[in-house]
């Protein structure tokens, strides 16, 4: 639920670890079947897992939704890339 102009915000919804349902998602930095990099309002966030599909996104109101079996989640501090992308702009 968002909080007062200019507060940031981020959740989640996991359901049976195939269906994740995201808020505050502010930008998707790369995607496979095997791992979705997503910039959030609170981070950097890593979903690992199998035949991924991202099924809905709308980054104008922050929302994503995406199946797959999930394996990992994975919050990584403000500022800080990672995988193949942040070590190219290292």
């Amino acid at each position: 639920m968002p909080g007062p102009a200019g507060e940031k915000h981020h959740g989640l919804n996991l359901n049976d670890r195939r269906l994740l349902a995201l808020t505050g998602v502010t930008k998707v930095e790369s995607f496979d079947e095997h791992e979705i990099a997503l910039a959030t309002e609170l981070g950097m966030l890593s979903v690992k897992g199998e035949n991924l599909h991202i099924r809905h996104l709308d980054l104008e109101q922050g929302d994503l939704e995406m199946d797959g079996t999930i394996v990992t989640l994975s919050y990584q501090p403000e500022g800080r890339r990672k995988g193949r992308i942040g070590r190219l702009l290292r």
